[in-house]
């Protein structure tokens, strides 16, 4: 018996030092993508609970685009999906996802319509938006050649940190800020993003007029994103 505890005694001793990492063994890196994607929905009070799911309907729409999804799984995406409204309302709909596969793609697709709807009664504040979307990047156990993140708002900012000033402090952090503008409300929407929130480089802004213009504008933002190609005229009207 006695000998039987000692046993169990020296075994229990042994774990810990079993579980110490290896002297000199180095840390395993972590996996590389060519993009990391922040997708940001506008969920404030300018938008419905009818156009918060026409927003993600029509990204779901566009990961599902077989075009869309060869672009993705070519390069390697890592892409998370956030409503905001006012400041410090950013809420991950869609937490951090890595693309490899067009079925990589279709999966995520399936994961937007699945995610909670979420509109709040709030202002629009832009800056906030991508002050928190920035401090995503680097969370999703991935590094990256190139972070992005991409607004879509059918609105201007009137809350919050200004989004002049939060584009800048992004870009000097290599992060680069595109838009797509919906022109239900403000027909000049897409000149005020172009000069107050997109920037980094190949940054640029879209627009669409309707729900069939903004898949169509969605599923172009994204190859060009992933392309990392200068932003051509669009052909939508």
């Amino acid at each position: 018996m006695l000998k039987r505890l000692l046993l169990i005694a020296l075994l229990l001793a042994a774990l810990p030092a079993a579980a110490q990492p290896v002297p000199g063994r180095k840390p395993q890196p972590l996996p590389s993508v060519g993009l990391e994607l922040v997708l940001l929905v506008d969920g404030s009070a300018s938008i419905t609970v009818g156009d918060l799911e026409f927003q993600l309907r029509g990204h779901a729409a566009a990961f599902a685009d077989p075009e869309v999804a060869e672009a993705l799984a070519a390069r390697g995406v890592a892409v998370t999906l956030a409503a905001f409204s006012g400041p410090k309302s950013l809420h991950v709909l869609v937490p951090w996802t890595v693309i490899a596969s067009p079925e990589d793609s279709q999966a995520f697709a399936g994961r937007i319509l699945a995610a909670p709807r979420e509109g709040r009664a709030d202002s629009t504040a832009i800056g906030s938006a991508i002050e928190e979307a920035a401090r995503l990047f680097g969370t999703g156990g991935v590094r990256s050649e190139r972070q992005v993140i991409d607004l879509v708002a059918n609105g201007f900012s009137n809350a919050g940190v200004d989004p002049a000033q939060a584009r800048d402090r992004a870009a000097a952090r290599g992060i680069t800020i595109n838009a797509l503008a919906i022109l239900d409300e403000f027909p000049w929407l897409e000149e005020y993003f172009a000069e107050n929130v997109i920037g980094g480089a190949n940054c640029f802004t879209k627009s669409a007029l309707d729900r069939e213009t903004f898949v169509a504008a969605l599923r172009q933002k994204l190859v060009l994103e992933v392309a990392a190609l200068p932003y051509a005229e669009s052909v939508l009207p």
